[in-house]
């Protein structure tokens, strides 16, 4: 008898693992107000090696409009603010001296729209990752039918296996409203 527990587990730890790449995916979608998530992508030139700029700077938000960076080392002033003007933040970084400062412009609603967009369409990707995991977990139990196990067992599977799809669908469009209602607010 073969067991079909493993097969759901490894389906479900894929729909898991969408779910959570989706929700890093949508941080780095700007807003109009202050996250800094969005540079978690920015890296920069530090002993040889590029690291993100957390790794050698404190980043705030001192305010809901700007985000400040303090690196650890004075040296590194000039190399973050290059990092980040040469990455695709799209905001240009105001230098003092000892920190850096990036106000985040209002955004148009256009640019809101067009956000918005860019979120569904991640959110779409996300679906069509969840339902290719249900897709292949079905396949395998169909070959299992072959190989002996009981159709009623199957069956079974395959309810089990679209209840989780349903969770993480659901999962997916909560993130999707959530991050939508955060772009549209004014």
């Amino acid at each position: 008898m073969q067991d079909i527990n493993p097969i759901l587990k490894h389906a479900e730890d894929n729909m898991e693992a969408t779910v959570l790449f989706l929700d890093e995916a949508l941080a780095h979608i700007r807003a109009g107000k202050a996250n800094i998530r969005i540079l978690d992508g920015v890296k920069v030139e530090y002993y040889g090696s590029h690291v993100p700029i957390a790794n050698v700077a404190t980043i705030t938000t001192p305010d809901a409009k700007t985000i400040s960076v303090q690196p650890w080392e004075k040296g590194l002033i000039s190399l973050i603010e290059k990092a980040i003007l040469n990455s695709d933040v799209g905001i240009t970084p105001m230098n003092n001296g000892e920190t850096i400062r990036l106000g985040i412009p209002p955004l148009t609603e256009d640019r809101r729209r067009q956000l918005a967009k860019q979120s569904k369409a991640e959110c779409e990707d996300a679906k069509i990752s969840v339902r290719n995991a249900r897709r292949d977990a079905i396949e395998h139990f169909k070959k299992m039918v072959k190989e002996g196990l009981p159709e009623d067992m199957e069956k079974d599977a395959e309810a089990t296996i679209q209840k989780i799809h349903d969770k993480y669908i659901r999962k997916i469009d909560d993130l999707y409203l959530a991050k939508e209602k955060e772009i549209m607010t004014v």
